[in-house]
């Protein structure tokens, strides 16, 4: 059952900082993970939205994703990654691999407050 709680992936303090600010307009509670492991054990809470930084060092972010699709417990978490505009090919294999939404850092950035209200 879907709450008022979100988990990013993301090592980009940037982004944490504008998603941290963003998620408290939105009343969503938000918690902040850095690896493969917290962010499958954090998705099993059921958390309303998982925001994926494609491009996070720690993690393998196709992996990731498919892992979360590939579990019952995890499947149903609305996933919205990341990532640098001009890596087409990273975008079309997370996906594939079933991330619900890809959106460019920029328009991430700029539809961010709807995109959380939207989970809230």
């Amino acid at each position: 059952m879907p709450n008022n709680r979100a988990i990013g992936v993301l090592d980009d303090l940037f982004f944490t900082v504008k998603i941290l600010d963003a998620a408290k307009r939105a009343g969503l509670a938000i918690e902040f993970v850095k690896s493969e492991i917290d962010a499958i054990d954090k998705a099993r809470t059921a958390p309303a939205v998982m925001l994926l930084d494609l491009n996070c060092a720690a993690i393998d972010p196709v992996r990731l994703i498919t892992a979360l699709k590939a579990d019952p417990a995890t499947k149903p978490v609305n996933l919205i990654g990341f990532i640098s505009h001009v890596q087409g090919e990273l975008k079309q294999a997370a996906q594939q691999a079933g991330c619900d939404m890809v959106l460019a850092r920029s328009a991430f950035s700029q539809n961010l407050p709807q995109l959380l209200k939207r989970f809230a």
